[in-house]
């Protein structure tokens, strides 16, 4: 009874003309004549065939049965972070959940950025440096002593951030931004410094580095740019969520910690997931097409806050009475 209610779910979610048996035999590692087999009920799926399977062609197995419990779902959570190989794990598994997704022709990504997105912050350089020495003095105990000015990370680290974060480079993108967007990494920035954690010359460099990076994002914002469509809400409150649909499956990634998620393919969740989301762009700004006005009128914000804590900290530097 399992078994040929997962194979009617796998079939029905099949593209027309796909071969039910090729299907089975791909995902599962087989060969043709084994995955007739199963197929035909003269073999029985094991119960990690099932979840491979389910896995493969993102069916909810948790709702194959339940179909009157729509508000239970099932769910992918990362691993906690404790350390910088931890972070690298964290690097590795989040962009092998997404390369798949994204290499996909005519693949989106719906991001509802509460903060600058972490793809931006996954280079080489000292704004991405800095993010990855706040991540793991929260996450990382050995770290609470620590400063900035003696932080390094492995070539094995950086490499991993940077592969994730090419995954961005030229996607079809949407995101939607508020005015307090930048704000936390501001923070981050004016706390340490008052921590003493960082020293005012790197902090003004710091300030330096978002504002050329909120540049570089505002000259992306054109009219004719279809593949990069920036959204400017400023009624409601972003949550992080990223939504990465493709012609044939979505999924949802949802925060909880301050870089773990849960990530979910379930078609119900995330077509809801996507009305909501939908709403928040009816009742945002495309700063595309607003018109060259709107659009300067929202990134001076940004610059204003950005130069606001550069003023700040350049004067503590000058007026250093201790």
């Amino acid at each position: 009874m399992f078994q040929q209610h997962l194979l009617d779910k796998l079939k029905s979610e099949l593209p027309i003309g796909t071969s039910l048996n090729e299907a089975v035999a791909t995902a599962l590692e087989i060969s043709y004549d084994a995955a007739h087999r199963r197929t035909s009920g003269k073999s029985k799926f094991s119960l990690e065939e099932s979840i491979l399977l389910a896995k493969y062609y993102n069916l909810s197995l948790d709702r194959l049965f339940e179909n009157t419990k729509d508000d239970i779902i099932a769910v992918e959570k990362t691993k906690p972070i404790h350390s910088e190989k931890e972070l690298q794990t964290y690097f590795d598994n989040s962009y092998q959940s997404l390369q798949p997704l994204l290499n996909q022709s005519e693949s989106r990504i719906l991001y509802s950025a509460k903060d600058i997105p972490i793809f931006y912050t996954l280079e080489s350089n000292l704004l991405s440096r800095f993010k990855m020495f706040v991540w793991l003095k929260l996450l990382d105990s050995s770290m609470v002593s620590k400063g900035f000015e003696s932080f390094s990370l492995k070539v094995a680290t950086l490499q991993s951030a940077k592969a994730l974060g090419s995954l961005y480079q030229n996607l079809n993108t949407t995101e939607i931004w508020d005015v307090t967007t930048v704000n936390s990494t501001l923070k981050q920035i004016h706390f340490y410094n008052e921590a003493g954690h960082i020293d005012n010359s790197t902090a003004l460099k710091l300030c330096k580095d978002v504002k050329q990076l909120v540049f570089s994002i505002s000259e992306k914002v054109t009219p004719n740019n279809n593949r990069y469509l920036f959204y400017y809400n400023e009624l409601l409150l972003m949550n992080n969520n990223v939504l990465v649909s493709t012609p044939n499956q979505q999924s949802l990634f949802v925060p909880f910690t301050i870089l773990s998620y849960y990530q979910t393919s379930d078609k119900i969740t995330c077509k809801e997931a996507e009305g909501f989301l939908n709403k928040q762009l009816q009742s945002s700004k495309l700063l595309n097409t607003a018109g060259e006005k709107e659009k300067l009128s929202f990134f001076n914000k940004l610059y204003t806050k950005i130069d606001a804590l550069y003023q700040i900290i350049e004067a503590t530097q000058v007026l250093d009475f201790e």
